[in-house]
């Protein structure tokens, strides 16, 4: 396999895995919103709870795990 092939493999999996980390994102994020009516996120957020950050992060990291995962060829 050449070099060349190399990198267009890499970088394809690199493509992949930016999709698939902002769907995944995106969807893990609007099912938590979901599942929470009662509470505001953002507007918390904003406000600066500084837990329902680290709650959201926590959701976000979990999420990347998840797909890398997946990914990783």
């Amino acid at each position: 396999m050449s070099i060349f092939t190399a990198y267009a493999i890499t970088f394809g999996w690199a493509i992949v895995g930016s999709i698939g980390m902002g769907l995944g994102i995106i969807i893990a994020l609007k099912l938590f919103d979901l599942s929470t009516p009662k509470v505001d996120e953002w507007q918390e957020i904003k406000q600066g709870n500084i837990a329902m950050s680290i709650v959201l992060a926590a959701v976000i990291i979990s999420v990347g795990i998840v797909i890398a995962g997946a990914i990783h060829p």
